[in-house]
């Protein structure tokens, strides 16, 4: 299997174009087209990640983080450390994939499985995205609708939260007349012609309508089909940011503090939130502070996340328990999950490559008690 096919399969999971506009994700550095040895997931690509993927015989590390966000205006191997890492990358013939905010924003993402580690049920997204879908609408006669519909179903439509290939159906009449120039497959040029036929109706996200639309000029039997495009501001079950969860059990705040840091290992910092018992906790993986209004308007009585700033403490003091874990702790959870999709994956495609996680922390902060 070849590392294109590792790109392909998470971004099934994680399209980049759910990723924040200004994000740098997929191919980071390397070659998509090598075959698959073995996997190295981290966090962030540092020298002793890179020496672990040569020690385990790896060709493809993939990192949460991208090592190239900023664009480089020189490579210098002499004095810059992205461009070091980047010349060892390439000098021991590894491969770099990234998936940043596309694999924050999406389901059983970064801040699904900090809800997971976190032990919460009910999960689902704080926010989700809008106005990035479509509704697909083609006219085609009885005997051809099954071929079409399959055809968009294989392209992605039809997929609405946990269901896929949902359609709607309407029968109809349709009405033409073809030019002298025209060759149609039902009736006469130059002739007005009715016909029996079906309103099929899909959801598509908004990128896959290119390979939606080609897909019905190759399996509809019209010369020329006829398709409606509709832009929608529906809210989109797949995608969003932040998660909001239930506690199986209501805590104390003083008790939820103490759960968070055993569950994360990590001291926290807090402001207070109402005194009452928790138990809608809200969270986002990594910074997520700007989603503080929203947790508050679903009536979290907890929000936790990371890198939160002086004034946000202030701003949710007595509305909400706000707990700032660390932005390694928060997103850390999400390897595991990596791994486990990539070895079933592997697994089913009687692939015998390795998965591993990055054996130490890649953190640089430390704490320190006098």
């Amino acid at each position: 299997m070849n590392i294109n096919s590792i790109l392909k399969f998470i971004e099934g999971w994680a399209p980049p174009q759910i990723a924040w506009q200004k994000d740098n994700v997929g191919l980071q550095v390397g070659s998509l087209i090598g075959k698959t040895d073995n996997v190295l997931l981290c966090l962030e690509v540092t020298h002793e990640v890179i020496s672990e993927a040569v020690k385990k015989k790896c060709n493809l590390i993939i990192s949460h983080h991208p090592l190239l966000f900023s664009p480089l205006k020189i490579i210098d191997t002499d004095r810059d450390p992205i461009s070091q890492l980047t010349e060892l990358l390439l000098k021991n013939n590894l491969t770099l994939l990234s998936f940043h905010t596309n694999l924050d924003f999406t389901v059983d993402g970064v801040s699904y499985a900090l809800a997971k580690k976190l032990e919460l049920t009910n999960i689902r997204f704080l926010v989700n995205q809008k106005e990035n879908q479509s509704k697909l609408v083609v006219f085609v006669p009885e005997n051809a609708v099954d071929k079409v519909s399959a055809a968009l179903f294989e392209e992605g439509a039809g997929k609405i939260g946990e269901y896929e290939k949902c359609s709607f159906r309407g029968i109809g009449t349709g009405t033409f007349r073809g030019s002298e120039f025209s060759n149609p497959t039902a009736g006469k040029k130059d002739v007005f012609e009715t016909v029996e036929e079906i309103r099929l109706e899909v959801l598509i996200d908004d990128w896959n309508l290119g390979k939606a639309i080609a897909a019905i000029k190759t399996n509809h039997p019209y010369e020329e089909p006829a398709f409606d495009i509709y832009s929608l501001k529906n809210e989109n079950l797949k995608y969003g940011f932040g998660a909001l969860g239930t506690l199986k059990k209501p805590m104390s705040e003083k008790e939820f503090l103490t759960h968070v840091s055993q569950k994360l290992k990590t001291a926290v910092r807090f402001s207070s939130g109402k005194g009452k018992r928790i138990s809608k906790v809200a969270v986002c993986g990594g910074s997520g502070s700007e989603l503080l209004k929203e947790a508050v308007a679903k009536q979290a009585d907890a929000f936790v996340t990371a890198d939160i700033k002086y004034h946000a403490f202030h701003d949710a003091n007595k509305k909400i328990l706000l707990i700032d874990a660390g932005h390694y702790e928060t997103e850390i959870h999400i390897l595991p999950e990596i791994k486990l999709r990539l070895e079933k994956f592997l697994s089913l495609n009687k692939e015998n490559s390795k998965v591993f996680l990055f054996g130490k922390t890649t953190n640089p902060i430390n704490f320190f008690n006098n």
